[in-house]
């Protein structure tokens, strides 16, 4: 993906939003390059869904500035609203209605022509895959379905900056791929800027231009998907012998990080470039060291969410900390 980085989409600097006692943001700084994809990345209640009201206009910081397209979030609330568009974890779509009809609604809120109603809809349903299921009512649609037709909604207003709010929560794998085609789709050939707070390190990843994790309310890291892998190292390479006797010969000889014996594995240091297999390979043939089985292991987004929070790796995000109602709305 390619980004506009003369003029930023929207920009925090300093926020803080507590409730009560409760500090929910402290301090943050974004700056979001027009054309983008930019994650916030972290677990429910570290802030994330705060962020995305707090730029939305839904709620006010208590001190600190937000610019979205341009527009003083505080001072123009207006204009701000006018050039978004917000899909949360939770569907917007009038499950009374048929996929056609809440586009229409939409089209009419957004005070379309007339003529351009029935073509937007008409584009947007063949865009999101959702002809066939155009007539039927939405409370028939599966979770991957409601997904797109939300989606939809929010483009009938062609919003310059769209927040997606954890968007692909609870779909199957399936969907959530259509979901990241899609998402790919909107910045390449429409050039719009994307905000997507998620707790999927794989969606971050997949996605993201510049990922930013949040933990506890704090900012902990901003960079691409590989400046923050390349912060936090954590590469290694595992071996695995044949036999015992093969297994303790190379603990011997190689500079062992860990061992399991009862496995024949090794695991060395190594983030898996060319001239250090390299090294390794000669060095096992020079000790005539048969390998049954090797694998590397480079740094990923687990890696870094372990390093930058103590979360262990494999635990999911949202079990973590507090739930996201408690990040927006703490008990008193």
């Amino acid at each position: 993906m390619t980004a506009n980085h003369r003029q930023p989409a929207v920009a925090a600097t300093a926020v803080r939003k507590a409730y009560g006692d409760h500090v929910v943001l402290d301090g943050i700084d974004l700056d979001i390059p027009a054309g983008s994809v930019f994650a916030l990345l972290g677990p429910n209640g570290s802030g994330k869904t705060t962020m995305v009201r707090l730029l939305s206009t839904l709620i006010r910081a208590d001190a600190g500035d937000l610019r979205v397209a341009g527009h003083d979030v505080a001072r123009e609330p207006d204009a701000v609203r006018a050039a978004i568009g917000v899909t949360g974890q939770f569907s917007a779509v009038d499950h009374l209605l048929t996929g056609a009809e809440n586009l229409l609604l939409m089209a009419d809120l957004n005070r379309l022509p007339r003529k351009e109603r029935r073509r937007c809809v008409a584009e947007l349903l063949e865009r999101f895959e959702l002809v066939d299921a155009a007539g039927k009512p939405a409370s028939t649609y599966s979770g991957g379905m409601l997904r797109r037709l939300d989606l939809a909604m929010t483009l009938v207003g062609r919003p310059r900056v769209i927040f997606l709010d954890e968007p692909t929560t609870g779909l199957d794998p399936r969907s959530r791929r259509t979901m990241w085609e899609i998402i790919r789709g909107l910045v390449a050939d429409e050039g719009v800027t994307i905000l997507l707070t998620t707790q999927y390190l794989d969606e971050a990843d997949q996605l993201a231009d510049r990922i930013a994790v949040l933990y506890q309310g704090k900012l902990v890291a901003t960079g691409t998907p590989e400046e923050l892998k390349r912060q936090v190292g954590g590469g290694h390479i595992t071996l695995r012998f044949a036999d015992q006797r093969g297994y303790e010969h190379a603990a011997g000889v190689l500079e062992v990080v860990s061992r399991n014996d009862a496995a024949f594995t090794l695991q060395v240091a190594g983030q898996g470039d060319v001239r250090s297999l390299r090294a390794l390979l000669d060095r096992l043939d020079r000790a005539s060291l048969a390998v049954e089985e090797l694998r590397v292991h480079t740094p990923d987004l687990d890696d870094v969410f372990f390093a930058l929070t103590g979360n262990p790796v494999g635990t999911p995000l949202g079990k973590s900390v507090s739930s996201s109602v408690a990040e927006q709305e703490p008990a008193r």
